[in-house]
């Protein structure tokens, strides 16, 4: 066996506890999903403030990223070997401490430093909590604990930028880390004090080469995918190391822990597991589209049509709202079986798809806020369409030792699925401003009756010419969003057949029994 199989028992409350450990875990998910956007509104205050270039202040994000994804496969293996009531709370006392350390930092050295800390804390919060919640909940209310738990998995990212925009622009940066001590604070007690595990503590054996290796390989393609762009991908000679370190540290991952140890410290062997290997694939797919358009929509509204941070984060909070305000029904929906979740996966990529070619197609330097509300609004009905439908495809056909496995897996395909896509849009927006400046610079002559008409406005040459470059750097930069928004929306349609890897489940059919040994 490849791992030592445990007693599950059932830890399913009612009342004022399940509500409490919900609010709990709830509270800890949201200060980890919001963190993950709340920073970058802040970043050029943090950057202005500290005395920091855009290459260390981009580190804030990225340090945090890199020890993050390392940690989340490690959290099935660190549930099980400490109790997950114990990790959760070590995990959250952990995020809370590195958060103020964050906020009270001098220097960018010390910030990037105590974001690698709240990282290797956070990066286990979300796969725990989703898997707490659905033992949490009794069985016949999956639908139910999945939508709670949607609420802060993908609402929390959304209203990043509003939280932190507003906190930037009315406080200080500081304050985007110390908003996260009130929800820590109750998070730690609620879950310390009414939490049970469904497991006891194992003493389970320390993979040390699996550990190693899998911080070499998920270390290495996360900062190739954070900094590969900005030092010109494998034209670099760093990036080129790190790619090799990549291929070699997952690979030998791979092989180590499927053959080289009888203790992996993650099994990999879950993936026999359809559901979890669709689960996965599909979280992929569902954070490329999340988060793809998390990073470009902001850079644009506030780099091209001058939006406040507040103002910018509103526009995201939008489509927040409408995620929030579909997830309840569409968890009822999904979870009564009354409908194969195919079709509303379908549904929701289509729409996502939908809405970021609308969303292309209407870009200019001229759009006021009202005019991306339809788009914003299409795509949070999309979102409100996917996640509660696949967690719970996954979560109701797999057995209960499986669920840490699989939402660790989901959480980190989620995040690598956010981490690709968006390395693919920032350098197709850097290279397709390029382009357009170049075909725009070309038509520039002396011979242009633009630039005749520009002359003759302002009785100088070197003033039409400077007025004609800013209005060509302008135009250019606003037609490679809208080819960003195209892709997004291409990209969409392309994964949109990666929905029928899930296992079907007939219609009407109650979700496959799940067999919990009584405590």
């Amino acid at each position: 066996m490849a791992t030592q199989m445990t007693a599950t028992r059932d830890v399913s409350e009612s009342g004022a506890r399940m509500i409490l450990i919900t609010l709990g875990i709830m509270a800890a998910t949201l200060m980890q999903t919001l963190d993950s956007t709340i920073v970058t509104v802040a970043l050029p205050t943090i950057q202005g403030n500290l005395g920091a270039t855009q290459d260390e202040g981009a580190w804030v994000v990225t340090g945090y990223i890199i020890s993050a994804v390392i940690v989340i496969p490690l959290t099935p293996w660190l549930q099980a070997r400490f109790g997950r009531r114990q990790y959760y709370v070590v995990a959250i006392v952990g995020f809370t401490i590195a958060s103020m350390l964050c906020g009270i930092a001098s220097t960018i050295g010390q910030l990037i430093a105590y974001r690698v800390i709240q990282g290797l804390f956070g990066g286990g919060l979300v796969a725990t909590g989703q898997a707490a919640l659905r033992d949490t909940f009794p069985r016949h209310l999956l639908g139910a604990s999945q939508a709670v738990f949607a609420l802060g998995a993908i609402v929390g990212p959304s209203v990043g930028p509003t939280v932190g925009g507003w906190l930037t622009d009315n406080f200080s940066w500081n304050y985007v880390f110390y908003i996260n001590l009130a929800p820590g604070i109750f998070a730690a007690i609620v879950i310390l004090t009414m939490m049970r595990n469904p497991t006891d503590p194992a003493r389970i054996p320390v993979d040390g080469v699996g550990l190693g290796l899998l911080a070499m390989g998920l270390g290495s393609l996360q900062y190739i995918l954070d900094e590969g762009q900005r030092n010109d991908w494998f034209d670099d000679p760093i990036v080129r190391v790190f790619g090799f370190t990549t291929v070699v540290g997952i690979g030998a991952f791979i092989w180590w822990e499927l053959w080289g140890t009888k203790r992996p410290i993650v099994d990999l062997r879950a993936y026999k597991y359809r559901a979890i290997a669709a689960g996965s694939v599909l979280g992929f797919a569902i954070g490329a589209v999340l988060f793809g358009a998390t990073v470009i929509l902001p850079q644009y509204v506030q780099g091209v049509l001058g939006f406040t941070a507040t103002l910018s984060g509103e526009l995201v909070f939008v489509r927040a709202f409408f995620i929030a305000l579909l997830t309840p029904f569409i968890a009822r929906f999904a979870g009564g079986g009354k409908i194969d979740t195919k079709i509303l996966l379908v549904c929701g990529f289509v729409l996502i798809g939908v809405s970021q070619i609308w969303l292309g197609y209407i870009t200019t330097s001229l759009n006021d806020f009202n005019s991306l509300l339809g788009p914003a609004i299409m795509a949070g009905v999309g979102l409100g369409l996917l996640f509660v439908p696949i967690s719970i495809a996954v979560l109701s056909a797999i057995p209960p030792d499986m669920i840490p496995k699989a939402t660790s897996f989901q959480a980190l395909s989620l995040q690598l699925g956010g981490s690709f896509s968006t390395a693919a849009l920032i350098t197709l927006l850097t290279r397709r401003e390029a382009f357009h400046q170049s075909v725009l610079a070309q038509a520039a002559t002396p011979n242009n009756i633009a630039l005749q008409n520009l002359i003759q406005a302002t009785h100088s040459t070197t003033a039409a010419v400077g007025n004609l470059y800013q209005q060509i750097l302008t135009q250019a930069t606003v037609m490679a969003y809208a080819d960003c928004q195209w892709a997004l929306g291409a990209l969409t349609f392309v994964l949109l057949p990666l929905v029928f890897v899930l296992p079907r489940r007939a219609k009407g059919a109650p979700p496959p029994p799940v067999h919990i040994p009584a405590e």
